[in-house]
């Protein structure tokens, strides 16, 4: 079962930010619009029970919006409530009407607001609440405190937003504004508590929840939106009495706040934002804070999806150089925080599921929620080869990075001793290994590449010198000091092509 839907067209910010916050705490979901098209077209969008609308509106009137909705035969029975500061003189224009039943007379109390909606819902309809403008006269009682921080999105990144409450380590509530929703993030010392929202659909939120929490579904209609009602409180005496797990009840709490997190951060989703200091979490939440970080819902949300991930093989994954972001990682899973490990260099999904015996799929979800929080990037896999290399001498190691800067179709790391190199090998299959004959730990690093069932398709160079024999290392080819990036390239091409008789330059 679902709430009464109510639509609210009304140019009034101060309006739709009253008749929102009274509403749905009463459990409605309430949809807004700031203008008239807007309005019609979420009228037909999400069938609302009653239309509240605003007589005077941007370039229109609400009787003109009215006999729009009655010429659209899917919408055109729903109950319109007409509000105005002009009172009787504005109402005798929609007597004529068939969709207007009722008004609401400006301006008006919270009390008024609740009675005339609940009346208006008894005989199934919906209310919206809307303001005219550029009248003295008073619009509301009981009005909202002044947002602590607010601004568009356009000019600032919802990730960027958060990052500054966590790293500030602020409590609040911050509102997120799409085209047609507001999203609610309750905030604590900076970390997630909740994530609510009074206009999206239960059942968008109830369809994607996995097999084993279907039947906490019928909570929703609780949870899902603002927390503040005499049913939630309901919820929290269940709770107290251990009448429901707080397990899966904290399991519900987190799927809605990753499905509400991924919302806002879809393509050109996210408008606005505000932000209210010192607005306390509602009860329901405080038992059952999730203490989550922007990462491990984005995540959690990639995960729970219902589509299945696409990821072309041609495409790598690999970090991005971070500057001043957040890396809070509370509340991801161990094994999903083990795969950055693995991103140092671009690698491919199907690599990584060689190298961490994760599934593919859920490799490319974990990714997705990465890339959603910017902490990683896709790039075009080109036909790279890998090369790593064991080289202490100053000038030489110069040599094999010119390589990887330039546009020589090779990438790779120069590390200075045995241990270096070892931890390279654990996580990466090269195409080349370069050891230098004058130290003695090649040879014991020679070996163990050749009885490696992993590493046997790679090629060994040994760098030599007059006085180091090359005869020490298992060598497919060797390269002589000192020696120039010419020297290095032709040796790897050569080496590609080479039988079982060393090459040397």
């Amino acid at each position: 079962m679902t709430e009464a839907t109510i639509l609210v067209i009304d140019d009034s910010a101060t309006i739709r930010k009253m008749v929102d916050t009274h509403l749905s705490r009463e459990g409605y979901r309430v949809v807004l619009a700031p203008t008239a098209e807007e309005g019609i077209q979420f009228a037909q969008d999400v069938m609302p029970d009653v239309i509240l609308l605003d007589h005077q509106l941007p370039g229109t009137l609400g009787i003109e919006v009215a006999r729009q909705l009655t010429e659209l035969p899917a919408v055109a029975a729903i109950p319109v409530v007409v509000s105005s500061t002009l009172r009787k003189q504005a109402y005798m224009e929609y007597t004529e009407q068939s969709n207007v039943v009722d008004s609401l007379p400006k301006p008006y109390t919270p009390e008024l607001l609740k009675t005339t909606v609940a009346n208006a819902v008894e005989n199934g309809a919906m209310i919206v609440a809307s303001q005219s403008g550029g009248t003295a006269v008073p619009e509301v009682h009981d009005a909202n405190a002044t947002a602590s921080l607010s601004g568009s999105l356009s000019n600032f990144g919802l990730r960027e937003i958060l990052d500054f409450l966590n790293n500030s380590q602020h409590t609040g509530m911050l509102e997120i504004e799409t085209a047609m929703d507001r999203v609610y993030f309750y905030i604590h010392g900076g970390r997630i508590q909740a994530v609510v929202s009074p206009s999206v659909g239960v059942e968008k939120i109830e369809a994607t929840l996995p097999e084993k929490m279907k039947d906490l579904g019928p909570l929703l209609k609780f949870t899902a939106g603002t927390g503040f009602s005499s049913q939630v409180d309901g919820l929290v005496e269940l709770l107290d009495r251990k009448v429901l797990d707080p397990r899966m009840l904290k399991a519900l709490l987190r799927h809605q706040a990753a499905f509400l997190t991924r919302l806002c951060f879809e393509a050109d989703s996210a408008r606005t934002f505000t932000f209210e200091s010192d607005r306390e979490v509602p009860s329901l939440f405080r038992r059952s804070m999730l203490e989550s970080s922007l990462a491990s819902l984005l995540v959690d949300a990639s995960l729970n999806a219902a589509e299945s991930p696409e990821c072309d093989e041609s495409i790598a994954w690999v970090r991005k150089a971070i500057r001043g972001q957040n890396l809070d990682r509370g509340g991801l899973d161990a094994k999903h925080m083990k795969l950055l490990s693995h991103l140092e260099d671009p690698i491919t999904a199907e690599q990584l599921a060689d190298k961490t015996g994760m599934d593919r799929d859920q490799i490319v979800r974990v990714l997705q929620g990465f890339e959603a929080i910017e902490w990683i990037e896709r790039r075009e896999q080109e036909e790279t080869r890998q090369l790593l290399a064991m080289e202490s001498d100053r000038r030489a190691a110069n040599v094999l990075r010119g390589l990887f800067n330039g546009n020589h179709d090779l990438s790779g790391r120069v590390v200075r001793d045995r241990l270096g190199l070892q931890l390279l090998l654990k996580r990466n299959t090269p195409d080349f290994v370069i050891l230098p004959t004058d130290v003695p730990e090649s040879a014991e690093l020679a070996r163990q590449l050749r009885e490696s069932a992993e590493h046997q398709n790679v090629r060994l160079i040994a760098v030599t010198s007059n006085e180091n024999p090359i005869n020490e290392l298992p060598a497919d080819a060797v390269l002589s000091r000192p020696y120039t990036l010419e020297d290095v390239l032709e040796i790897v091409n050569t080496t590609l092509d080479s039988a079982a008789v060393p090459t040397s330059v």
